[in-house]
This record gives structure tokens, sequence and C-alpha cells, in this order.
């Protein structure tokens, strides 16, 4: 069985603890999905924050998953580059898998999908046109 690395990105509305918390918890719960991931699975996540967030860890969020006590995690904050996108919420999941690199589904939601449009998900608005 590989490590493998599956990315996900997600902006919130503000540097509030909740919106942090809930952010996480909604690309956390699709990073999963999308993945088929068990916690059993995840080696360890990193979670990053643009320096405009910092009312809360986004760690806190998984605490409150089932099955997630016993993952390490570890926060920390992005490179405050010029004209980068703001309030962004970043994961880094480690998962043992079988799952080939190109199969791999990496999620980016909201404004985050400015990120890595090849990568983001359709979004739901052009799945209905």
């Amino acid at each position: 069985m590989t490590v493998r690395g599956i990315r996900g990105a997600i902006t919130v509305s503000a540097n509030e603890r909740e919106a942090i918390l809930e952010g996480t918890r909604e690309l956390l719960e699709a990073m999963v999905a999308a993945n088929g991931v068990r916690a059993d699975d995840v080696a360890s996540a990193h979670f990053t924050t643009t320096p405009d967030l910092n009312a809360e860890f986004p760690a806190e969020a998984t605490r409150r998953l089932e099955g997630w006590k016993h993952v390490p995690l570890l926060c920390g904050h992005e490179m405050n580059v010029p004209g980068s996108l703001a309030k962004c919420v970043r994961i880094l999941l480690h998962v043992n898998t079988e799952t080939g690199p190109r199969e791999i589904r990496h999620v980016y939601l909201r404004e985050a999908r400015k990120l890595r449009a090849d990568l983001a998900p359709p979004d739901e608005a052009d799945e209905t046109a």
C-alpha cells in the first residue's frame, strides 16, 4: 500500500470560528467522499489557512468527526503572497491507498476553484446548464 496526498481548498466567508469550522468540515467531507477514504486510511492531515484566518484552528473541525481522534493533525499558515486568494483553508490528507495518483480526486470549492480550475469538480450551476 502506498501513501498518497489528496489536496483540497475552500474559501470561507469571514475570520470567525464557525465560518472556519463549517468550511473545513465541508471541504474535508467532500474530499473523503470523492475518494472513498475511511478515517483509518488517513496517515495524517496538514491544514493551512491564509494569514487573514486566525479565529480557530481548522483541524478542530476534524476532532468532531467519528473515527478521527487518533489521526495526527497539524495546522499552519500559507505564505502571504501579495494578491493571493484570501480567506482560504487548505487541506493535504496523507492517505494509505491502492489508488493510483491519476485517480485521486482533489477538491476545490467556492472561490478556491480558481486555484486549480483544471482539478476542480464542475460547478453545480454548470451541471444544470
